[in-house]
Order: structure tokens, then C-alpha cells, then sequence
């Protein structure tokens, strides 16, 4: 229970943002020596400073996070901390994920695939045709589909997702003593039920004030493979998105819309600055992401190759374990160097064993 009082307490100290909650963890054990430090401690850690040092020791509101406990409690919530097995790995690999998520489902975090499907909240029924039709098509594929559980696209979304009966996880920008907007209070309940789950970084009796939005939509951004954007203006929600998909090296595609279409115009440009990739259906997902099924042949060919080096063995392990692995997966697990990585996978890719993807993603043939 003191970990969990300490874990939340974390994120509650001013100017300590997911950045400086990780330099932190890098130099205590246990995450109470955080609070029990002394000042000149913390102080001289890189990238605290006397002020943020400061508002660790000064903080004294630890009767509000025993409600927040209470709640999770008793509303069946998981907290996952960034160092627990089942926070979203996918994270991992961004430079600012959220120090501690607040999780009410029983979605995977981590299945080996996660797609968001986003647009804006005035779609077309071109875009809602598009949502329905694109979830259907991807439901053999038994892929976890995230979005903002706003109107519009992201309720589209959800909703085929449920009806396609695939995993949907809704990531809010709220508690989740509450629901915004209230209208998709039974869609929620709905995709809790239906094997899905909601996901926040905000605790409860945190009001759905307009700033909390782009810091959700980093999450959705940063937990999945790919961002799938339907229908969105250039200055919509879904470019805040996309655009953090971009700097997370995670891929974007995007359908095109005329050019007359004020609600095309995000992914026209998108598309046109090279951010994202046309797509047309599921079928040009499948082929982007690599989740194509691969030959027999090919696969007999990897098994042909026996005499694989120690390093080529590791990242093999590693790539074996699901469809597509980023490097930086490669890089945090692997305990190789960078260059004995890139050495591993490019013979391994001569060797027609492993192929390189977009966005830094790899997989075994």
C-alpha cells in the first residue's frame, strides 16, 4: 500500500513530469527513498534542481491520494506504473510516458497489435462508412483498436469495434469517476464489458478541462504500432495526434478526401508532407504494418539457416515473440550494443530472415 501512496504522490509534486520521474527512479531503489531523501540530495541530481527538490520534500498531501486508493479499490481499477509488467511497453520507448496510468478493463496493453483510429468529432458518412468498413475488414486480424472515446470518429470507432467484437480500449482525458462526454457513458460500459478497458493518466475528480486532451492524445499516439487517421481538418485534434505519432517514429496512414473537403484537408496534408501513408482500405494497413501472413516458403527458408551467430540469436528471440518489434524494444532488452544490433539484424536481413519495415519496425520472415 506505501508503494502505491508513494507511486501516486510522485505524479502529484509539481514540475515532476513523467521526465523527471524516470531520472529520479534511475537513482533510488525503492521509490519511498524519492521522499525520504534529503534536499542537498535531490538537488544535485541532473535535471531537478533546488526548486523541483524542493516541492518532493514540501509535499504533505497524502490524505487525498488514501481517496484516490479507496477508489481504485473500490471501483476495480489497476494502476500501472511505468516499471510494472503490464503498463503498455509501447510507452516505453517514447521519451515522456506517463509516469502512472489509472486502467479499467481487461484489454492487453501489449497485444501484439494495437492501432488507433481517429478523425474528427463532424465526421462525414463517407468517414463513418470508412471507420465501420476498415474495422470489420480487420476483425480476423483480432487487432485491439484505441481511440479518445470523443464524438465522432473516435465513437465510431469503438462502437464497430465492439460490434466486430474486438478489443477497444478508450483513453480519456479525465478520471474515471466520470465520463465525457456523458452521452457515451453506454458505449463505455459497453467496451468495459466487452473485453476492452478505459485508460487514463489523470486521477479521479480530474474535470475534462480543454489542456488535458493533447496529453491524452500522446497516449494514444505512443501505445499503438500505427495511427490510422479517417476524416480530420488541418488544425483538428487527430493532427495533435498524428503529429506525436510522427516524432514517436510510429507509423500514420491516412485516407484521402477530396480536395474541396474542409474534413480531408489534415490527411490531404498529411499525406502530401510525406507524414503518412496512403491508404484506400484494411488491406493497405495490413500491408504498411507487415501483418500480412507469410509464405510457407519463406518460412522454411528461416528454418534452412542454423548457424546463427550469438547476437543473431538474441534480437531472433526477441523478434520471435510477436509480429513486429521496434528498435528501441531491440535496444532496451536485448542488452547488446546499438552497433552489435544493427550488425545482427543487417546479416539476418541478408539472410532473408528478417525484414525491415517502416518506422523502425522489424520482423522475422
Amino acid at each position: 500500500m506505501n508503494d502505491l501512496l508513494y507511486k501516486i504522490a510522485l505524479t502529484q509534486v509539481p514540475l515532476i513530469g513523467p521526465v523527471q520521474a524516470k531520472i529520479l527512479l534511475e537513482h533510488f531503489e525503492n521509490i519511498e527513498d524519492i521522499f525520504k531523501a534529503k534536499k542537498s540530495s535531490l538537488e544535485q541530481i541532473e535535471g531537478i534542481g533546488a526548486i523541483k527538490a524542493s516541492n518532493i520534500k514540501g509535499f504533505e498531501d497524502f490524505a487525498s491520494i488514501e481517496k484516490e486508493i479507496a477508489f481504485i479499490e473500490k471501483n476495480n481499477i489497476q494502476p500501472l506504473f511505468f516499471t510494472d509488467d503490464n503498463y503498455p511497453k509501447r510507452l516505453c520507448n517514447c521519451y515522456d510516458p506517463p509516469t502512472l496510468l489509472y486502467y479499467r478493463g481487461t484489454a492487453d496493453l501489449n497485444a501484439s497489435k494495437i492501432i488507433a483510429v481517429i478523425g474528427t468529432r463532424s465526421h462525414t458518412e463517407y468517414g463513418k462508412q470508412l471507420t465501420e468498413k476498415l474495422i470489420s475488414d480487420l476483425a480476423s486480424q483480432n487487432v485491439v483498436i484505441t481511440s479518445g472515446m470523443a464524438f465522432g470518429i473516435d465513437g465510431v470507432a469503438h462502437k464497430a469495434a465492439v460490434k466486430n467484437k474486438l478489443a477497444t480500449v478508450g483513453v480519456l482525458a479525465h478520471g474515471l469517476d466520470i465520463l465525457y462526454p456523458p452521452e457515451h457513458s453506454s458505449l463505455a460500459k459497453e467496451v468495459v464489458y466487452n473485453n476492452g478497458g478505459l485508460l487514463t493518466e489523470f486521477p479521479s475528480r480530474t474535470k475534462p478541462d480543454k489542456h488535458n486532451f493533447p496529453i491524452r492524445n500522446r497516449i494514444v499516439a505512443g501505445m499503438s504500432d500505427a495511427i490510422i487517421v479517417i476524416e480530420t481538418n488541418i488544425k483538428g485534434g487527430s493532427m495533435i495526434t498524428a503529429n506525436l505519432a510522427y516524432g514517436y517514429n510510429r507509423d500514420i496512414l491516412a485516407f484521402p478526401g477530396r480536395t474541396t473537403d474542409s474534413r480531408s484537408s489534415g490527411c490531404n496534408k498529411l499525406i502530401k508532407e510525406k507524414k503518412a501513408s496512403l491508404i484506400t482500405g484494411a488491406d493497405d494497413v495490413l500491408e504498411a504494418l507487415g501483418w500480412k501472413e507469410q509464405t510457407g516458403l519463406r518460412r522454411l527458408q528461416r528454418e534452412l539457416f542454423i548457424d546463427f551467430t550469438p547476437n543473431e540469436k538474441i534480437i531472433l528471440d526477441l523478434l520471435g515473440e510477436k509480429e513486429t518489434t521496434h528498435i528501441d524494444e531491440l535496444n532496451l532488452r536485448s542488452s547488446l550494443s546499438s552497433g552489435a544490433i544493427a550488425a545482427a539484424i543487417l546479416n539476418l536481413e541478408l539472410q532473408n530472415v528478417v525484414t525491415s519495415l517502416p518506422g523502425k519496425l522489424y520482423m522475422v520472415n
